[in-house]
């Protein structure tokens, strides 16, 4: 692996040109049609598989989608400042497809991670739903906590209705109530979009610790200079830490490694299957 790297001097290559262009366009496009009530985060934004907005198409969309000014700039920063070393290396054609590919991955490890944490909550909810009981009501509440709390349901409340249910426990008048609650937080937490390229970035990132991990790079926070094999180890466990700790927050650790660790694997392919890496 190179331990320095060819400046592509001022011109910004095109293919990451390009995205950061299409990217910034996305959210122009987000801004201006949501008041107008179409919402590009609904149709272009990764569902879950079987969320009733989940589209095929998603996987590719999503990762031109953003959350916001700040979600894009500091993801377009990190793909022109990394994305574009890589490109003058690699040239258009490989950078793009190691972008998607990295995108992609991330995507699927997203999905498949959230598949571990929402399938034992559709079989919960399938079986409250045909033997209601508030023992069940109120070990589903106490588990789910931090998600009812942080989807917008008055966690209070629910918390006090499963209290008075669980102090008359033989009366049905909950039960509909009750079945209604659940169903409703099962497709909310189906139907939450993904967005962002924030995968593919960090697969670049990790490409760029491969090809050159003895660059100097200087951190922002704290202002102090780390070789980039040691930043890329380091986001790699505190991307994996934050996974295992903060399921439900609204940020995709686990695509992020994802793009890591599809990145690594296409990097050692292309390593065994090409005489010139680059």
């Amino acid at each position: 692996m190179a331990s320095s790297f060819r400046s592509s001097g001022t011109q910004i290559p095109p293919v990451t040109k390009n995205l950061i262009i299409i990217n910034a366009i996305m959210l122009f496009a987000t801004y201006l049609l949501e008041p107008k009530g179409l919402s590009l985060t609904r149709y272009l934004g990764l569902h879950y598989p079987q969320s009733e907005y989940f589209h095929f198409y998603q996987f590719i969309t999503h990762m031109f989608m953003h959350g916001g000014i700040t979600h894009l700039f500091f993801n377009m920063f990190a793909l022109w400042m990394f994305g574009r070393v890589l490109e003058s290396v690699w040239g258009p054609k490989r950078f793009l497809i190691f972008y998607f590919v990295t995108g992609l991955g991330a995507a699927a490890l997203h999905t498949f991670v959230n598949y571990l944490e929402i399938s034992p909550i559709a079989h919960a909810v399938s079986a409250f739903s045909n033997t209601p009981s508030a023992d069940l009501f109120s070990s589903f509440v106490n588990k789910n906590q931090s998600a009812i709390k942080e989807m917008g349901f008055n966690l209070p409340g629910i918390i006090d209705f499963a209290t008075a249910w669980l102090d008359n426990p033989t009366s049905t008048s909950y039960e509909g109530e009750s079945v209604a609650f659940m169903q409703q937080f099962l497709s909310m937490k189906m139907n939450i979009p993904t967005v962002g390229a924030s995968g593919a970035v960090y697969g670049v990132l990790l490409g760029f610790g491969m090809l050159f991990p003895n660059t100097q790079l200087m951190l922002l926070f704290p202002p102090i200079p780390i070789k980039a094999k040691w930043m890329v180890i380091a986001y790699g466990a505190l991307e994996l830490v934050l996974g295992l700790s903060m399921t439900g927050s609204n940020i995709a650790h686990f695509a992020h490694l994802g793009g890591m660790i599809f990145g690594f694997f296409m990097i050692k392919y292309w390593n065994k299957t090409t005489n010139t890496f680059y």
